[in-house]
């Protein structure tokens, strides 16, 4: 077995590996990371238009019954670990690019984040009859819509070749072979 094989092989192993354990372990880090970056700028939005107090992961709206508690799921900590996955799950990436990359996701899917939660916290405030089928909608085709484009639009621009696990696969049946 030659250098760029057995180096193939390394990387396959080692990004396969940070997978697994991030996939086991992780996701509560993407929770721990994300929730704050999630829950103050939210409040610090809503704080523009409205009158807002925040009480741990519970903005109020004093003066009115209104409040809105961000729990995990609006924290969407697996879209964080989706695009983890998307990333690691592609060959020939350079270490650098590669975490460029996940930064700029992260970055992207935080600021999408935030405004998908103003945005829908403000049609329940402003008392909007389809403000609750807005935030099924959100909830459940929403994170996964976005989570796609970003990727669609990083492979695009930053002109990424492989295709997630498949590229992997391949490699791995022509070895066989």
């Amino acid at each position: 077995m030659n250098k760029k094989i057995k180096s193939k092989l390394k990387d396959i192993f080692l990004r396969y590996s940070v997978l697994v354990l991030l996939s086991i372990f992780g996701i509560q880090i993407f929770y721990f990371i994300f929730k704050p970056l999630t829950i103050y700028p939210s409040y610090f939005l809503f704080d523009i238009f409205y009158y807002t107090s925040l009480f741990g992961d519970i903005i109020k709206f004093p003066g009115t019954f209104i409040s809105l508690k961000i729990i995990g799921a609006c924290i969407a900590g697996s879209a964080y670990l989706l695009l983890t996955i998307l990333n690691f799950s592609v060959p020939n990436i350079k270490l650098k690019k590669r975490l460029k990359l996940l930064l700029i996701s992260y970055f992207a899917f935080l600021i999408i984040n935030i405004l998908r939660i103003f945005i829908i916290g403000v049609l329940f405030i402003e008392k909007l009859s389809w403000a609750n089928l807005a935030h099924q909608f959100f909830w459940y085709l929403g994170s996964i819509v976005f989570v796609i484009l970003i990727w669609f639009i990083q492979v695009k621009k930053y002109k990424i070749k492989g295709i997630p696990f498949y590229s992997d696969l391949k490699f791995l049946y022509k070895l066989k072979q």
